[in-house]
């Protein structure tokens, strides 16, 4: 019986994924190689495929004090340093879905919110009139569980209840996370926290 290659997936190549998905420390590597597996994956979750990889904080911040936000859209990814240096997450992200609603530059997060709301943007509801003009907490809020609300008018760093949009260019500005993603973050992140979009 053969397999089709573009269903085969390995399980260590799942197994793989599933721990970088989560922000798991990489597995060690006994049998296919790196690039292997990468094509093995890509293969399998083409909507996720990205230059994802990890940054150094040095070339984008001058310090970390009050701790460090790195978004990079071309990877789909965020980082973050606490401000002792020794802490780091690497998380994979939703992006905005086009160049025109996407905002890069340095801001700051502004307010933290646990269970936000939503209120779609004059513009999101120019574009998509029969959305509702708030949505409040709960598994319907496109903010997902925990919202970082950045200096920038109407952008957030949030969590997402449709993990379909991770790895994607899906949102209307904003940066996604899952929601376990985004409780992490959002446990570490101060008001403060210094954010740099590239």
């Amino acid at each position: 019986m053969s397999r089709d290659p573009k269903t085969s997936f390995s399980r260590r190549a799942f197994l793989a994924g599933t721990a970088a998905a989560f922000g798991a420390p990489a597995l060690a590597q006994t049998g296919p190689t790196t690039t292997e597996m990468e094509t093995k994956i890509t293969q399998s979750v083409q909507r996720n495929i990205s230059s994802f990889r990890a940054a150094d904080w040095r070339p984008h911040f001058s310090s970390l004090r009050n701790g460090a936000i790195l978004v990079d859209i071309s990877s789909r990814a965020l980082h973050f340093w606490d401000e002792d240096g020794q802490t780091k997450f690497l998380f994979p992200s939703s992006i905005p879905m086009s160049e025109e609603l996407t905002r890069r530059g340095r801001t700051r997060v502004v307010r933290k919110v646990e269970g936000p709301d939503w209120r779609p943007t004059p513009s999101m509801l120019k574009r998509n009139p029969n959305w509702p003009s708030y949505v409040p907490p709960g598994p319907d809020n496109p903010l997902g569980t925990h919202a970082l609300y950045l200096g920038w008018t109407y952008y957030r760093i949030h969590g997402t209840h449709d993990t379909r949009k991770i790895g994607r260019r899906s949102s209307n500005g904003c940066i996604g996370l899952y929601n376990e993603h985004i409780a992490q973050l959002f446990a570490r992140a101060e008001v403060g926290t210094q954010v740099l979009v590239i």
